[in-house]
């Protein structure tokens, strides 16, 4: 993957190039003679980060030396704040794979916390495998250390249960129950004991999630005026241990959201399963195989691009992920841009001239959208003559399944393996088509900022 160069920059050497670069949160992608990206970084201040890679303490420093000598070329993307720039950066890690990044290459995902809304005495949890369904996730994290630090201070205010016990408070045996230790220390209501009933616990839950969707200004008031009066009285041991919590409570604004920060390795699906689903919904006479997912992007018509990608057996295939810059489409016209892509895609299947005539027909075109998306898709197939297994598009609203031939929708259960290895495909699509946006809106916004008086 590249990042664009703007027009002028391209003769500057990187240790002049940082010098334009915006006091603005983003990731900066270091780049060797031959264009490969090496290195992705991210920085609060984009221009001050990454000048430090330009200094001699960088040539001599252990972790930097090697690196330093092999960039030639330096870019960034702009982030809206230091939380998107850290997320973005550890996507960017794992779809690249830079030589010189270590930490983020695996499959380790930032945590969340979950809640399970549907327990009769919902508990709390910190997790690196969010459930499906039944629970209320908030995150990722992009502190680890951070969210369980908070974790700790909410179970004091809110004292909710972390264990794994299944209560029921219509089964009498857990009026003999004893309760563990967070209770003797107040950290801890007890509904293992049925010390506090179902509408009063959840009421306390209700408190927490109000917290954690922002709406904690009250908390940090009342934590605010009793380190204050700690420190009156000279409890200043007091006062600085709710100083911290503090600090934790605040912290809980360092994370993403589920829907715009997807990490894909946090949710797992059984590929083999979830194909069989789609045979069996989509009334196909073999599993499928090969699935392409085409997704549009773009900003009020500004800078429209569309992305393909490619899942083979339920997983996907990068080597097979395509994007494309709309070229013929002005403004916000999501028909015109998926025939436009389709056309691009599988008009000259039968070229051998064409850079993507190693690639089969699929046995499952994926777009997103709804009726309409589907019939551009199919008006653009027609008319080159391509015949495809499966044609579908899956609708983000109320995640319904467009099928060809049929004026209604199929309803899949949302804990359907077939449904959500068609969301794998959409969401991978969806950020990937994104991406691709930004790059190109980073770009605009570099020529911009450098034009500026």
């Amino acid at each position: 993957m590249e990042a664009p160069v703007s027009k002028g920059e391209e003769s500057l050497p990187p240790d002049l190039k940082v010098k334009t670069f915006p006091k603005s949160p983003g990731v900066y992608l270091m780049k060797d003679a031959e264009g490969r990206v090496i290195y992705i970084g991210k920085a609060k201040v984009l221009r001050h980060r990454a000048a430090s890679y330009f200094t001699q303490a960088a040539r001599e420093d252990p972790r930097t030396r090697d690196m330093v000598p092999l960039i030639a070329d330096i870019d960034f993307l702009l982030a809206p704040t230091e939380v998107d720039a850290i997320l973005m950066e550890a996507r960017l890690i794992k779809d690249v794979q830079p030589r010189f990044n270590v930490d983020l290459k695996d499959s380790k995902v930032f945590p969340y916390l979950q809640i399970r809304v549907r327990e009769e005495f919902p508990r709390v949890e910190f997790t690196r495998s969010p459930r499906q369904k039944g629970v209320r996730l908030y995150g990722p994290f992009t502190s680890p250390k951070s969210l369980r630090q908070a974790m700790q201070v909410l179970q004091r205010v809110f004292k909710y249960r972390n264990c794994s016990l299944d209560i029921s408070s219509k089964d009498p045996k857990w009026r003999w129950y004893r309760p563990c230790l967070l209770h003797s220390i107040r950290l801890c209501t007890a509904p293992c004991n049925l010390r506090i009933t179902r509408e009063e616990y959840r009421r306390q839950i209700r408190g927490l999630r109000l917290v954690l969707e922002g709406k904690r200004k009250r908390l940090l008031r009342e934590l605010t005026a009793e380190m204050t009066q700690a420190s009156t009285e000279l409890l200043f041991e007091k006062a600085a241990r709710i100083r911290d919590e503090i600090k934790a409570i605040s912290s809980l604004g360092l994370r993403g959201t589920v829907d715009n920060n997807l990490q894909p390795e946090a949710f797992t699906i059984d590929p083999v399963k979830g194909l069989v689903g789609l045979r069996k919904v989509l009334g196909l006479k073999t599993n499928p195989r090969f699935i392409e997912c085409i997704d549009i992007a773009h900003l009020s018509g500004q800078e429209t691009v569309a992305s393909l990608v490619c899942f083979i057996d339920g997983l996907p295939f990068k080597q097979g992920y395509r994007r494309y810059r709309i070229k013929t489409v002005q403004g916000v016209d999501d028909f015109a841009c998926i025939r436009e892509v389709v056309s691009r895609r599988y008009g000259k299947l039968g070229d051998s001239e064409n850079s993507q005539g190693s690639l089969p027909i699929p046995d499952i075109i994926l777009i997103d959208g709804g009726k309409g998306q589907l019939s551009s898709a199919k008006v653009a197939l027609e008319a080159f003559g391509v015949q495809v297994p499966c044609l579908i598009s899956l609708a983000k609203r109320d995640e319904e399944i467009f099928t060809l031939g049929s004026n209604e929708p199929l309803r899949l259960s949302k804990s359907s393996l077939a449904l959500r290895l068609l969301q794998y495909a959409r969401d991978e699509a969806h950020r990937f088509a994104q991406l691709y946006h930004h790059i190109l809106r980073g770009k605009k916004l570099r020529d911009d900022f450098r034009q500026s008086p």
